[in-house]
């Protein structure tokens, strides 16, 4: 069955096929400037039984040479079935468009990465026939974003690089970056780069890290996944009500929310929280100036600030 970071890892193209000009430039591949890329059918079956696909194919237009296809492949472990399949890919896509054709693989372990960016050959040792490379993108070669401003500078690139180091001991740092990176863009460009790195974290720890990373400011998103886990606020709400009064319940889980926002925040931020400015958030229960105190998290210096009534945030 496929996984969710393996549609993550390469839909990622679909949805942005510019990404693979910037791509090209981090592995090293030197190519014009693309004028145009075209989504074409991945089902490379002929009239048989046996049912070939990949998982995404373009059709690459640039200035100065002539078009060429793109096949991404997203590969999420070691498949001795690839040795035959990805020549087959290569020589098939060739004779059926006579167009050249590029071979990506994307993975988010080094093992992978370096299987996977074996030459595939086909004919004698002493003399191969059909030789196929892969160009392999992983955590081996992709760049660890942890400063905001190069999250920015291309937040699809970025996203995808969050992806491919999945398993990274610092990916929490990674995906703080991403959210505070997402925060002033576009809302028809955050939407699906939320959701592609919520897919390609799959069912990894992470994963809740980045759930609450979204969940610091619900107004920024309005993704799936921050649906998603609105609903789940209010199922919570409603359950609360129900066992302590619902006006009551509502009023402290909205509190409760809030002060969680409010910490995230400061921790996105990278802002360092003293005991006792976690405990005072902590133990409010007036929504209305948590409103305040969250509105100020996102401009002051030090966590302490939010509680000064003159910041600039007020004025």
């Amino acid at each position: 069955m496929v996984s969710a970071p393996h549609e993550a890892m390469h839909r990622i193209f679909q949805e942005y096929p510019g990404l693979f000009s910037q791509l090209s430039d981090v592995l090293g591949l030197q190519l014009p400037p693309l004028v145009s890329a075209e989504l074409l059918t991945v089902d490379l079956t002929e009239n048989e039984p046996l049912e070939r696909r990949v998982d995404t194919l373009l059709r690459i237009r640039t200035e100065n040479d002539g078009p060429f296809l793109l096949v991404v492949e997203a590969q999420g472990k070691k498949d001795p079935g690839k040795t035959a399949s990805w020549p087959y890919y290569v020589t098939y896509l060739n004779n059926r468009y006579r167009l050249p054709v590029l071979l990506l693989v994307i993975c988010q372990d080094h093992a992978t990465a370096a299987w996977a960016a074996r030459p595939l050959t086909i004919g004698l040792p002493q003399w191969p026939t059909v030789t196929t490379r892969p160009l392999v993108a992983g955590p081996h070669n992709m760049p660890v974003i942890t400063n905001v401003a190069e999250a920015r500078k291309d937040l699809v690139l970025a996203t995808l690089s969050a992806i491919t180091h999945a398993d990274n001991p610092d990916v929490d740092a990674i995906l703080k970056t991403m959210s505070v990176a997402l925060r002033d863009a576009p809302e028809s460009l955050v939407e699906p780069l939320v959701e592609f790195i919520a897919q390609g974290l799959g069912n990894r720890p992470a994963a809740q890290q980045w759930r609450n990373l979204v969940a610091v400011d619900l107004s920024f998103y309005t993704s799936p996944l921050s649906e998603e886990i609105r609903d789940e606020g209010r199922a919570e709400g409603r359950a609360e009500g129900r066992a302590e009064g619902r006006a009551e319940g509502r009023e402290k889980g909205h509190a409760e929310g809030q002060a969680e926002a409010l910490l995230l925040i400061l921790e996105a931020r990278g802002i360092g929280i003293t005991d006792a400015t976690r405990e005072r958030i902590s133990a409010c229960g007036d929504p209305d100036l948590l409103r305040r105190w969250l509105v100020r998290a996102a401009f002051v210096a030090a966590s302490d600030e939010i509680f000064d009534e003159e910041t600039s945030a007020d004025r």
